[in-house]
């Protein structure tokens, strides 16, 4: 079967029969590449991850897979690593508005709180980014939390833009005809908490 005796020779067998019929000296083995340790890796993305709510998370995998599709649909056979200079520097903008409120007129029944209703309301909502609102609390929270000494609790090492209060109570009537008063559905004040 296999001889424990044999040795990696790096040239392919046509040109190792030739080197070893000729005087050539034997190539010197390269030792195999010891393996990265992937813990800091590992934390590294876990703690990037974790800085995400599940509504991005799923919003990156959809753009993802969306890119993913438009290439194979295109002929291309890879995903478009580097996606034009203006969509990046849109992205770049996107990413630093400041929290603030805004409204988008949804029906009752995509508000998912389980209502069947045709009607419409206007939906307030919290967006964009708090980073001037860091606090030495953030500060710390991200370094203790980068070198694992907090592992299993789910912790935000940076403020969040929030609604500060709600506006008034929403009545609608559902398919059925029957009256529903749903409270703090539309945000009224929005800030970093």
């Amino acid at each position: 079967m296999f001889n424990g005796s044999r040795t990696y020779s790096p040239l392919p067998s046509s040109l190792s029969s030739r080197a070893s019929s000729s005087s050539l000296p034997a190539a010197p083995r390269r030792p195999p590449r010891a393996l990265p340790r992937h813990s800091s890796l590992l934390a590294q993305y876990s703690s990037l991850f974790e800085s995400y709510t599940e509504g991005e998370i799923r919003q990156l995998i959809s753009a993802l897979v969306e890119r993913y599709s438009q290439a194979m649909n295109s002929g291309g056979h890879e995903l478009p690593l580097f996606p034009k200079a203006g969509n990046r520097m849109k992205r770049a903008r996107a990413r630093h508005k400041p929290c603030a409120l805004k409204e988008l007129e949804v029906s009752v029944s995509e508000l998912g709180l389980g209502y069947e209703s045709d009607e419409t309301v206007l939906f307030r909502y919290c967006s964009g980014t708090c980073d001037a609102a860091v606090r030495n609390y953030d500060l710390s929270l991200k370094s203790v939390r980068s070198k694992r000494r907090i592992r299993k609790e789910k912790v935000r090492a940076r403020p969040c833009c929030r609604p500060l209060s709600y506006d008034d109570d929403v009545s609608f009537l559902d398919a059925y005809n029957r009256y529903y008063t749903v409270n703090e559905l539309s945000a009224k004040e929005c800030g970093c908490v």
